[in-house]
């Protein structure tokens, strides 16, 4: 019994199966006509010689073999110019006693595959007009220029009607010239050096990093971190960077040297533009690096507002940079406008400059902030306090159209002032 003729209505999708073209390749081979395969498939006769004519490829000469039969085949042979269009079903396809060229084969594997690239092509490129895309595309190319990342770039300008992921792909489909070089953190990995690690800091077991780990959740979540950014091998300066977990509000203090004495020199700007007992209101709790440059607990401790009776400071453990991810992560968005191995002087560095830096990185939108920043949201926290830390350090909120996260942005400044360049 003939099968009953399918019919499009209520079909999602109506492309040749590789099936049906399997079948195809069959029948053909079997020398059947266009109507007959037709009524098999329950496609229409118009569709099957569509489809053989489309896809019928060259196997002879070995020069042309896989390319699409040419369009002009006026003086082949005559199976070529009407059904079935092909050598398939011939008696003599194998090209014994034959000597007619060129030799055309219909392919179901070579017919599936030229079908998808077909489709895959057709959905390349923008479905925007030329206006609309170049718009978009100078957008995102000033956007990345300033060191802004693709998710920033999709939360502050919703008008694109673009995700993350699109800038992505248009970066990596090379529009407008652009390159994944433009994406610091997709290109900028290397592999790590390892030092020889350093004597641990000695400090007492209550300021260990297992009582820390027995603080309820919510007091560690409302921990500050602190570090140090190290420059090139020949700098002595340092930076003391202060991470405020639920904010993920940075402070960059320049500080002489990776001596403990600089430390708390860095620290007791802190506590004069806070007063002691604005110390003691903003820094709670305050996990610390394990370095050298932390040894004095006792010292570092009372700077941060500890009374007698209470532990503030804690330390990690030797070698557990993780254990303080945040401000390890966050350290990356002070590289970007102080990029290691590029010839930046952190011994140059003068207050202002890090003033500069602090503005940029606490002004970029995060998404873990719903897209506010962090000065915003240190703001929300401490008030009157976190208003009088902003200004003590020179820290402004930035409007979105003012972000510039390159090392462009604090040269340029430099350079304003009448200062020697950071670099050289």
């Amino acid at each position: 019994m003939a099968k009953v003729p399918r019919t499009t209505a209520g079909r999602a999708y109506s492309r040749l199966t590789r099936h049906e073209r399997n079948q195809i390749e069959r029948m053909l081979d079997r020398g059947k006509g266009a109507r007959e395969i037709a009524r098999e498939l329950g496609r229409s006769p118009s569709t099957v010689a569509n489809e053989v004519a489309r896809h019928r490829f060259v196997t002879a000469p070995r020069s042309m073999y896989g390319e699409p039969a040419p369009a002009d085949l006026s003086g082949a042979c005559e199976r070529l110019q009407s059904w079935p269009r092909c050598c398939n079903g011939c008696r003599r396809r194998r090209g014994y006693g034959c000597s007619r060229k060129p030799r055309v084969f219909y392919s179901a594997r070579m017919a599936q595959a030229a079908a998808d690239a077909e489709l895959s092509g057709s959905r390349r490129g923008i479905d925007e007009t030329e206006g609309s895309v170049a718009a978009k595309l100078s957008t995102i190319r000033s956007c990345l220029a300033r060191g802004l990342s693709p998710q920033q770039i999709a939360a502050l300008h919703p008008e694109l009607g673009i995700s993350a992921s699109t800038v992505y792909r248009w970066v990596d489909a090379g529009y407008a010239e652009m390159t994944n070089l433009d994406l610091r953190r997709k290109v900028g990995y290397k592999k790590r050096s390892r030092k020889a690690p350093g004597r641990p800091t000695r400090h007492s077991a209550r300021r260990s990093h297992d009582e820390f780990a027995r603080l309820p959740e919510d007091e560690r979540a409302s921990a500050w971190e602190m570090d140090t950014v190290e420059g090139s091998a020949a700098d002595s300066a340092r930076l003391l960077t202060l991470y405020h977990r639920p904010t993920s509000f940075q402070l960059a203090i320049p500080v002489e040297d990776g001596t403990c004495g600089a430390v708390k020199a860095g620290l007791g700007l802190v506590r004069a533009a806070l007063g002691a007992d604005g110390v003691g209101r903003v820094f709670g709790l305050v996990l610390t690096d394990n370095g050298a440059e932390f040894s004095d607990e006792g010292g570092i401790a009372a700077l941060l507002g500890e009374a007698a009776g209470e532990t503030r400071l804690y330390y990690c453990e030797p070698r557990r940079a993780d254990q303080k991810g945040g401000c390890e992560r966050n350290h990356v968005e002070i590289r970007k406008m102080l990029p290691k191995g590029r010839g930046i002087r952190l011994d140059r560095l003068t207050r202002a400059d890090a003033a500069l830096v602090m503005s940029q990185v606490n002004s970029e939108p995060r998404g873990k902030l719903a897209w506010r920043t962090p000065s915003e949201m240190l703001l929300a926290a401490f008030g009157e306090d976190a208003r009088a830390l902003l200004d003590a350090f020179g820290v402004e909120a930035l409007a979105p159209s003012e972000l510039d996260l390159t090392p462009a942005c604090v040269e340029r400044a430099r350079a304003g002032r009448g200062e020697a360049p950071l670099a050289g």
